[in-house]
């Protein structure tokens, strides 16, 4: 089984030790920062501790984070994945896109592709994506890809948002 995706603009490759660097460059992005980091930067350390992760997942789970790559420019523009968060059985969709990337329908397409990938290869049920209340853009994203809004909590003193979407 192949994990790496293409779509109609986008390719999607399993991001590896190699990618370090590029990985910690958009963490440290503070429009990135802002909703994902809750605007903390992390350090290269920090990154490189996540990408061992993601490597042990991938080898385990046949999922964790993919880079964004645009087909056209090969320029890699952001990720998105599946990735535990908050203790939860399984894990969440999540992207992140760097501020060039964003209104281009990007992170939709990827999302998609993450999607199928997850109903349809690991014959998942449902998946979850959560995003702090004030990020419009991600709430719009959520509800492209067919989710809806099932929850709302309060963590770390921030209003949370759940969503969630069914195989179909």
């Amino acid at each position: 089984m192949s994990l790496v995706f293409e779509t109609q603009r986008l390719r999607l490759n399993p991001i590896t030790m190699d990618g370090l660097d590029t990985l910690h460059r958009i963490f440290v992005d503070p429009f990135v920062r802002k909703y994902l980091c809750d605007d903390e930067i992390f350090s290269s350390q920090q990154v490189e501790e996540m990408l061992l992760e993601n490597q042990t997942r991938f080898e385990a789970e046949k999922f964790g984070l993919w880079f964004i790559e645009t087909k056209a420019e090969q320029e890699i523009i952001g990720f998105v994945g599946l990735w535990y968060f908050f203790d939860e059985d399984q894990p969440q969709l999540i992207y992140a896109l760097l501020p060039t990337a964003t209104q281009k329908g990007y992170a939709t397409e990827a999302a998609t592709q993450i999607l199928d990938y997850w109903f349809n290869e690991l014959n998942h049920a449902y998946l979850v994506a959560s995003s702090d209340k004030p990020n419009l853009e991600s709430h719009k994203v959520a509800e492209r890809l067919g989710m809806k809004q099932v929850e709302e909590k309060m963590i770390d003193g921030k209003p949370v948002l759940f969503f969630r979407v069914e195989k179909s």
